[in-house]
């Protein structure tokens, strides 16, 4: 995975955006796709119409955080989620913008309509999140789990920065040609991403239907794991 902010990438129509894909080996990225103008990804990521089909705020209800918690958005990209986040948790709350890409991580640093949350930018690298052990009550991963490579020991990495109560919600894209992301080729269908968190025992705990474009899961680690 060269960048974690393939949150960006797919937000735009197929015929915005040819991936760059190559054959890729087991639990390893579909596509790898980077981004040197902050700019212009802010007008696309950011814009009002995403609101339509991305339902921030319902999102953030059927995963049900409360106040004071503590969140990481991996993938941030240009904060999207990560303002979400932080008005879901509050001036108590934490939330981790998690990014390999220095320059979208100063984005979200200048921004100020993030809500009064504590935001912490995470300058990961791409097979660590680089995020606190034990501290985590949720970590969301959107538009973002199918750019990552060596999946399954990034999982081991996302369960030791869960709290014992800890989960991990991931949102990607539907198969099939869609209005909105990747080509089809590029993306990981439910099934596969259920496969890889169950084969690292991870329980598959609920599941929404809310998005038109995108599977919505929520794992929990076993006892075991």
């Amino acid at each position: 995975m060269r960048t974690l902010t393939a949150i960006l990438l797919v937000l735009l129509p197929l015929t915005v955006v040819a991936a760059q894909e190559h054959d890729h080996g087991d639990h390893d990225a579909t596509v790898h796709h980077s981004f040197d103008d902050v700019e212009r990804w802010v007008q696309i990521f950011d814009s009002p119409e995403r609101n339509e089909w991305q339902r921030p705020a319902k999102v953030i209800r059927i995963i049900g955080l409360n106040g004071g918690e503590t969140v990481a958005d991996v993938g941030a990209g240009t904060g999207y989620f990560t303002q979400v986040l932080s008005r879901a948790v509050g001036p108590q709350g934490k939330v981790f913008a998690v990014d390999i890409e220095p320059e979208m991580l100063e984005y979200i640093d200048q921004r100020e309509d993030l809500g009064r949350a504590e935001i912490v930018t995470v300058q990961a690298d791409p097979d660590d999140p680089k995020l606190p052990d034990g501290e985590l009550d949720v970590i969301l991963v959107v538009n973002t789990w199918h750019h990552i490579d060596g999946r399954t020991e990034y999982l081991k990495k996302l369960r030791r920065a869960l709290d014992t109560e800890g989960r991990v919600v991931v949102i990607d894209w539907r198969e099939g040609e869609l209005p909105m992301g990747p080509p089809p080729g590029s993306k990981l269908s439910r099934d596969a991403v259920v496969a890889e968190f169950e084969g690292t025992g991870w329980s598959l705990v609920s599941e929404s239907v809310l998005l038109p474009y995108q599977y919505f899961l929520v794992f929990y680690p076993s006892v075991a794991n």
